[in-house]
């Protein structure tokens, strides 16, 4: 199943934290689009879910300034 969540009005480190919140929620396998701001939150959202055991499989562009990330539990 596929989950959206947009931090686009979260500052750092409050970006990642509602992500955790957000995964733990999650079946294993389900994936998670989230849309991020360019800068430190598309910096740490990826590592820092990479450092909890899930995989990104991709980091896009979004509408400017934003990017979605997807993160697979």
């Amino acid at each position: 199943m596929v989950h959206f969540l947009d931090i686009t009005k979260e500052h750092c480190p409050m970006t990642f934290v509602k992500v955790k919140l957000k995964l733990e929620q999650l079946a294993a396998g389900d994936r998670l689009e989230v849309l991020l701001n360019e800068g430190e939150p598309l910096s740490n959202v990826p590592k820092s879910a990479r450092q909890q055991g899930c995989k990104v499989i991709s980091i896009t562009p979004d509408q400017p300034p934003f990017h979605r990330v997807v993160i697979e539990k």
